[in-house]
């Protein structure tokens, strides 16, 4: 099983360099053959590592592929089914954290929620004026991940766990990641924002797999 894990890790690596090294220097066949095999040698990598699964997180993972193959074609239907794949895989991340949550201070709840809804309100404000038809689905999925990420920092907040600052930090850096993916398709493209868009990608979804693995050790 060691064996598999590590050999499952060096996969994750290498095609996550390789899709990253095909956006940098432009090569669409290396994004098309490696980007969809990031996520997928992530959920080989969690089933490897452990002898019990979380199912909505395998559920979860399973919906950021769907969600990655559709942001791969050009299209607004496209777009779209990615963001909605990735909406649902959003909802389950939530799903996943609120039932580690067990006490509900107000103070608490009202303080998580503060720095996102400031990050959500500043970006669409930039992009307000650039969204026309898009506007209501980027405000769904935007409210969604601000969602994660103050359910997260709550979660946080009441235990300060190893596994709570992973799902925290990963949490965080979606959000980054999605944020400079509103710009770069509806404000300003351009190639630094693609390798950072991927980059910040990655390291999200690879915290979320460690919060998740610390989850399943510790039961």
């Amino acid at each position: 099983m060691m064996n598999k894990v590590k050999v499952t890790f060096f996969v994750f690596v290498l095609v996550s360099i390789l899709d990253i090294v095909g956006i940098i220097f432009e090569i669409p066949i290396l994004i098309y053959i490696f980007k969809p095999l990031i996520i997928l040698s992530l959920l080989f990598l969690y089933v490897f590592s452990l002898p019990k699964r979380l199912k909505w997180y395998v559920i979860a993972l399973g919906f950021s592929f769907f969600g990655d193959v559709l942001l791969m074609f050009s299209g607004e239907l496209f777009f779209i089914f990615g963001l909605v794949s990735f909406l649902i895989a959003h909802l389950l991340f939530i799903k996943i954290v609120l039932t580690r949550i067990q006490k509900y201070a107000l103070s608490k709840i009202i303080f998580s929620i503060i720095p996102f809804l400031i990050v959500f309100s500043l970006l669409l404000f930039i992009l307000k004026n650039s969204l026309n038809e898009m506007f209501v689905p980027v405000v769904i999925y935007g409210f969604t991940i601000s969602t994660f990420g103050a359910v997260s920092l709550l979660d946080y907040l009441n235990g300060k766990s190893s596994k709570s600052l992973l799902m925290l930090l990963g949490a965080i850096v979606f959000i980054v990641s999605d944020s400079v993916l509103a710009i770069n398709k509806f404000y300003n493209p351009t190639h630094l924002n693609e390798v950072i868009i991927m980059a910040t990608y990655i390291s999200s979804q690879y915290l979320i797999f460690r919060s998740m693995i610390l989850e399943t050790e510790s039961e």
